[in-house]
């Protein structure tokens, strides 16, 4: 159920291959053992046209939806374990990032609930 989106410049996608990114934060979320097997999904966006400070900055930043339940250490501990693994990769990149939201038990949907 686990959602990362990562925003990226597109110089990122030159420097790992868009399957090595995306395994990378695949595998560091599978890893905190706070996702059953099977339900992390995660995607990709290079961006060519964005602003940054008024520069042209390399930049990665995931968003993470994740269903609500986890504490607030759970959550840091997943941040701060996916952020590692991303500077170890790009530690040339000035702005690596991530924030995480939590999704609503009470609305959340997918069509296998209806």
């Amino acid at each position: 159920m686990p959602h990362f989106v990562i925003d990226c410049s597109e110089n990122i996608i030159k420097i790992k291959s868009p399957d090595e990114i995306i395994q990378k934060v695949y595998d560091t979320a599978e890893s905190t053992d706070l996702f059953d097997k099977g339900d992390i999904k995660v995607r990709i966006n290079p961006f060519e046209y964005y602003n940054i400070g008024n520069t042209k900055d390399n930049f990665i930043h995931i968003f993470a939806n994740i269903m609500e339940g986890r504490t607030i250490s759970q959550k840091k501990n997943l941040s701060e374990r996916i952020i590692t693994e991303l500077k170890s990769m790009f530690p040339d990149v000035p702005i690596i990032s991530i924030n995480i939201r939590d999704f609503e038990k009470a609305t959340y949907c997918n069509k296998s609930m209806v």
